[in-house]
């Protein structure tokens, strides 16, 4: 594995509120993490990046926490951000008015290198609000159809945002238990297909100027998967889906793109995800899933350890 990204969601939200940080200043929590990790090593691996994607708030602690330390402990450690608006601040254009937005423009600012854009929580919102504004909107396939393709534009925006401000991105996709639907697999085949090529075609469009062999990382998020009780798919699906990711970017966009397993990168799966010649990185979000559930710099080093 080359690439292990670290989605942080909502650790700036104390347990006492509800959230899932373990400390009241979710601001020394995030400082903490940076330390351990780099404590751990995670700042000198040999052949292999992690990222942490936090969120807004906690980004420039995280970021100023880095900058303090020598740069040869925190050479493989880079910082990332949970997502950028559709629109940016440039010379010439809006100035500055995008309230509640994130610019890519800022996160850049920040000291982010890397967003995630496009995760499935993300277009389960952008859905909703089509939903929410369109009664029935998506009460039959072709309507289902034309609102996902809505969603991919607005996220293809996202994606050359990102992009043109320097920024790398990590655009996630993957098909949801109606796209996969039911039957064999060799039913299904076609259908998985379908679902990833629109999300990548759509996704990708107009980014090859910006070089996304080197700037965008494909992350495969088995939607129908993600969840308690669900069942993760098994090494010949994620084998399949990623081999056709890599195929299918170089065919139609002119490059073969990074792809990391998005699905849950955990100390029980890694070793076998690493040992996925097509996949080459991982996403995780929590170490521990029960008891103190939340993210562990001690556990998460055991994952990394597991993926080299």
């Amino acid at each position: 594995m080359t690439l292990i990204f670290v989605n942080l969601k909502r650790f700036d939200i104390p347990r006492r509120l509800g959230g899932i940080c373990p400390m009241d200043d979710p601001g020394k929590w995030a400082g903490r993490i940076m330390e351990e990790s780099l404590k751990n090593g995670l700042g000198k691996l040999n052949d292999m990046e992690v990222v942490f994607l936090f969120p807004e708030a906690l980004v420039l602690t995280a970021v100023n926490k880095l900058a303090s330390c020598p740069k040869k402990e925190t050479e493989t450690i880079n910082i990332g951000c949970q997502g950028v608006f559709r629109e940016n601040v440039e010379k010439g254009g809006n100035f500055g008015a995008f309230t509640t937005s994130l610019p890519a423009s800022a996160a850049k600012n920040m000291g982010c290198e890397w967003s995630i854009i496009g995760h499935c929580e993300e277009r389960k919102d952008k859905l909703g609000i089509i939903a929410m504004y369109e009664p029935g909107a998506l009460k039959n396939e072709e309507m289902m159809k034309r609102a996902k393709n809505a969603v991919d534009k607005v996220i293809n925006r996202e994606v050359l945002c990102a992009l043109k401000t320097g920024m790398k991105v990590l655009l996630c996709v993957g098909e949801t238990a109606e796209e996969k639907g039911f039957g064999s697999f060799n039913e299904q085949e076609p259908r998985i297909k379908a679902s990833l090529s629109s999300q990548l075609d759509t996704g990708l469009k107009e980014s090859l100027i910006y070089n996304p062999q080197e700037n965008v990382v494909i992350g495969y998020e088995p939607v129908w998967a993600i969840g308690p009780g669900k069942k993760p798919p098994g090494r010949d699906y994620i084998e399949f889906v990623s081999s056709y990711i890599k195929t299918h970017c170089k065919d139609r966009h002119g490059f073969e793109p990074t792809v990391v397993y998005g699905g849950g990168l955990k100390e029980e799966n890694a070793r076998m995800i690493s040992n996925i010649e097509s996949i080459d990185g991982g996403l995780v979000a929590l170490t521990r899933f029960s008891g103190d559930i939340g993210f562990y710099a001690d556990e998460f080093k055991r994952i990394v350890d597991s993926c080299l």
